[in-house]
């Protein structure tokens, strides 16, 4: 029963609308409004069975030219006679293996941050009290209707959206839903606001958030889906997850590396049936699936997705978990960072900074909830405890809370049991050696007149030592200083004057410009009991003792962190639930804004036009008293703006903004389960700096899967050339399946994975992000590899013309008679044409195995050629490059390996002919290849 203004009506107006009264619903009433409006729970709202996603995972271009390459591999391993038989079942196993690993890893990834619904059903309330028949009664929350009377206590889950009818004392933690930790004060006034946030309807009561103190009742006004939650859980269903920039970087590979299949195939089948190079097309063809197979690198999704998981443990490491694999990559592409305020840029634990007292001002040093910190004025040391002011201050803190400190063994810091707000003054007092029990043990609590959002002051009525009754009093100074006509100042209690109380306004003001949250103290002594202790008899004629000043302080790291973003052309944003002035001030201190720069609120948000807010987003740094429709608002305008954009938050009003983002960012300690399971990364110590890290890890990440994409690519190249040339010449394979597979596979695969986890470029984050929607297959890539290929090629053709002459004397069908390669014997050395054709092919084996593992190493840095970097840093890549050398003279000179690979023996001239053609491998300078380099070089001047 959606209704957008139950807070702009009295609770009358809305009991009438509802039809329902004090008493609550009728049973048959109930029942028949649970017919109406359903039950109060949240539905899914579409969404696709686990099946269609598994299947969905082999959309993929990458996946579906590994599918083209098993039936090719099976069709030629079926045909009878054919050459390709053992390799081809050991191929099309093989990469089957690959891709079925590559999709359950896939599916598993996608089925998990699709939970972010059953997260939220688990936050509703299992129970509701209300009132049905006229009697209190529990029924489950799923029953309860629009028109219910809801009952409250602390520690309740409220199960519904409500309208408050009755309210004393009664705090709500809405952290779930506006992601402010502080606790909201709740009553039943009527509240004439424009537009307002959750944050703001403090006559309203919503599902999910938590009860933390006093009592009250509220008319339920919105169930299920129509609740803020169920608002929340349609958008978070609603929001689409866009492939990252890897996968879209694999898919645009997946689909020029099919282009190039295809054209191999059809030009190279062409080629051989107008050159007649077999009687038989059934040869010809499979010939040509030959070359097509080797052309496809089949173990790159495999080191691809090892890669990233390894960047996942590693990331681990340095407190963030990545829930969605190429999110790791993504880290690094981000533009722009979209954080929350409370607990990612500040600590989340309110510090007092100021006091105010008997027209001095002291500072207090310390953040958060250490009990170590220092009391100075006009920056000299000073004594807390001589002062009688600020000691009756602090005392009067201590005395109106009801919150606990808690400390750990061990360590300096306090926890709050209760409102922060309350524990960071019980903090201060122990910094200052005035411990709380010492301050129970001189007064005993009489009775207390709770604080409310209406009241803005809380009243602990105490007895002291010699049983006088006395009145302490904190709240809001603009409510506490008219209640005062004394001060206490120079150890004696005189009249307030009205300059005075001009002065105390004007310092009050000029806390609150610093966006520190302010407040009074006050006391009383009381001459007797008064009946039922009326506020208004007790709360007059106060005694003014003091203002105090405290904030929610910046992390330390930070600013720092800020610097970073900016020098890696990173655009930090902050979008927080609090007020402009706490906002600014907060962005001030970090460096997120200079003093000129923009803030924007929700309300002005939604005056304005949506070419208007787009060009908002592009210029504005700091949003705050945002809804979650905002937050959402401004991402997908970022995304259309072409940003690649990292969302932080922790509340359940997150998590649409969180799943939408490129990379959505939750928070591990104070985050919703919710938030968690619609976020691909968890900060496990929800510290801003942590995710810049984190940007330097996906970088380095990027950077290493564009080293070994390069590799692959170029190793694949070299046998594509190789094979295309020798076949268009007229001679028989210059390598066969088996040994194409082990390159593909063994020795290609460990070098690549040892490239997927080697040391960073210097500099990542010196360097702006890739451009958003740049690809990895750039013009400088595809140079890199098809001049790093043509000279692979050139060294292998040379070590196989070689290898022909050397041991058949001369090349038949290219520099002699045609022969038949299986029963003719070479004239000239006496050996078959079989056994030359097998030494030929085993030097291209060599020769390629060679080439590349000293190509590997120009592979590991985009700026500097080989010669310029740190080889003994690569200590992995030396092991990977290590273990292929011994595979592969495992392959050449173990005899039971010769059949298996079809190799021979080779003596030392053949290998000096192998290393000669092979050191070129190391002189391709990648600052001349890459025609982006420039471009780089100038991104990073």
């Amino acid at each position: 029963m959606a209704q957008d203004s139950w807070y702009d009506n009295d609770v009358d107006y809305v009991m009438k609308r509802l039809c329902t009264s004090q008493k609550g619903l009728s049973s048959t009433d109930a029942q028949a409004r649970l017919d109406e409006y359903g039950h109060n729970e949240l539905i899914a709202t579409g969404g696709i069975s686990p099946l269609r996603m598994f299947l969905s995972q082999f959309k993929d271009p990458m996946v579906i030219i590994l599918l083209v390459a098993i039936a090719l591999s099976l069709f030629a391993a079926m045909v009878p006679g054919s050459e390709h038989s053992g390799g081809g079942f050991i191929d099309a196993a093989v990469i089957s293996a690959i891709v079925l690993f590559n999709s359950i890893f896939g599916f598993v990834q996608e089925y998990k941050s699709e939970q972010a619904l059953e997260a939220l059903k688990e936050m509703a309330a299992p129970k509701a009290r209300v009132m049905r028949d006229g009697l209190w009664t529990i029924i489950d929350s799923r029953d309860v209707v629009p028109g219910d009377l809801l009952g409250f206590e602390p520690g309740d889950r409220i199960a519904a959206d409500g309208r408050v009818s009755y309210a004393v004392g009664l705090s709500v933690d809405e952290a779930p839903l506006t992601g402010e930790s502080v606790a909201v004060r709740k009553s039943e006034t009527t509240l004439h606001l424009k537009r307002p946030v959750v944050g703001d309807m403090k006559n309203c009561v919503f599902q999910g958030t938590v009860i933390t103190a006093g009592k009250g009742q509220a008319i339920v006004t919105d169930t299920g889906m129509n609740t803020q939650f169920g608002l929340i859980a349609e958008m978070v269903q609603e929001s689409e997850k866009d492939m990252t920039p890897l996968q879209k970087d694999l898919e645009d590979l997946g689909k020029k590396l099919g282009a190039v299949v295809i054209f191999l195939v059809i030009i190279v089948f062409a080629a051989e049936v107008f050159q007649h190079v077999s009687d038989s097309i059934m040869d010809e063809l499979l010939v040509a699936i030959a070359l097509a197979v080797s052309a496809i690198p089949e173990g790159l999704p495999a080191v691809v997705t090892i890669t990233l998981a390894i960047g996942v443990q590693r990331m681990v490491q340095k407190n963030a978990i990545v829930r969605r694999l190429p999110s790791v990559e993504t880290l690094g592409s981000t533009t722009v960072i979209c954080s929350d305020k409370t607990g990612t840029i500040t600590k989340n634990e309110m510090t007092e900074t100021t006091i105010f007292t008997s027209g001095t001002t002291i500072s207090v040093s310390g953040v958060g909830y250490n009990k170590t910190g220092k009391f100075t004025r006009t920056s000299t040391p000073y004594d807390i405890l001589a002062d009688p002011h600020a000691v009756k201050l602090m005392e009067i803190g201590q005395l109106c809370s009801n919150s606990i400190l808690q400390h750990e063994p061990g360590s300096t810091d306090w926890t709050i049991i209760g409102d922060p707000t309350e524990g960071s003054i019980l903090v201060l007092a122990e910094k200052a050696g005035i411990t709380f029990d010492s301050t129970r043990a001189k007064y005993t609590e009489v009775t207390e007149i709770s604080f409310d959002s209406a009241r803005k002051r809380m009243t602990s009525i105490t007895t002291d030592s010699e049983d006088k009754l006395i009145a302490f009093s904190k709240g809001a100074p603009e409510v506490i200083l008219p209640l005062c006509t004394h001060i206490y100042e120079n150890n004696q209690v005189r009249s307030l004057t009205e300059k005075e109380r001009e002065a105390i306004v004007e310092i009050n003001a000029g806390l609150a410009e610093d966006a520190l949250r302010v407040l009074a103290f006050a006391y009383r002594p009381l001459e007797e009991e008064i009946p039922d202790w009326s506020p208004e008899r007790v709360e007059c004629s106060l005694i003014f003792v003091g203002l105090l000043g405290m904030i929610d302080p910046p992390r330390k790291e930070v600013k720092d962190a800020m610097k970073i973003c900016k020098k890696a052309g990173i655009r930090p944003i902050m979008i927080t639930g609090d007020h402009k002035l706490t906002a600014r001030a907060v962005a001030l201190k970090v460096g997120m804004i200079q003093h000129e720069g923009e803030v924007l609120s929700g309300a002005d948000l939604d005056h304005m036009s949506d070419e208007d807010f787009n060009e908002a987003v592009l210029r504005c740094n700091v949003f705050a008293r945002v809804a979650p429709e905002h937050k959402l608002r401004i991402v997908n305008a970022l995304k259309d703006a072409n940003e690649v954009v990292a969302m932080t938050g922790d509340g359940v009003n997150d998590a649409p903004a969180i799943k939408t983002a490129d990379v959505g960012i939750s928070m591990g300690i104070r985050g919703s389960d919710v938030t968690k399971e619609a976020s691909d990364v968890i900060l496990t110590d929800d510290n801003f700096a942590t995710i810049v890290t984190a940007v330097e890890k996906g970088r380095e990440i990027y950077s290493n899967v564009r080293k070994f994409v390069r590799f692959l690519l170029a190793a694949n190249f070299d046998e594509v050339f190789l094979i295309f040339t020798v076949i268009m010449i007229g001679l028989p394979l210059p390598i066969t399946a088996i040994q194409i597979l082990w390159l593909n596979l063994a020795t290609d695969g460990f070098p690549a994975l040892a490239l997927g986890v080697d040391p960073p470029e210097e500099g990542v984050m010196d360097r702006p992000p890739r451009k958003p929607g740049a690809k990895m297959m750039d013009r400088g890539m595809a140079s890199f590899i098809l001049i790093a290929g043509f000279v692979a090629f050139l060294a292998a053709i040379t070590v196989f013309l070689w290898g022909l002459i050397t041991y058949g004397g001369w090349i038949p069908g290219f520099t002699g008679p045609v022969v038949n390669w299986v029963t003719d014997i070479s004239p000239i050395t006496g050996l078959s044409w079989a056994t030359a054709l097998t030494h030929a092919r085993t030097g291209v084996f060599a020769s390629v195995v060679t080439f590349e593992l000293l190509f590997v190493w120009n592979c590991r840095d985009e700026y500097h050629p080989v010669w310029k970097t740190h080889i003994t840093r690569s200590k992995v890549l030396i092991g990977a490059v290590m273990l292929s050398v011994v595979l592969t003279l495992a392959t050449i000179y173990l005899p039971f390996m010769w059949p298996i690979f079809q190799t021979a023996p080779l003596n030392l001239a053949d290998w000096g002919v192998i290393l000669l053609t092979s050191l070129p491998a190391l002189l391709i300078p990648p600052h001349i290849i890459f025609g982006h380099h420039k471009e780089k070089k100038q991104a990073l001047d």
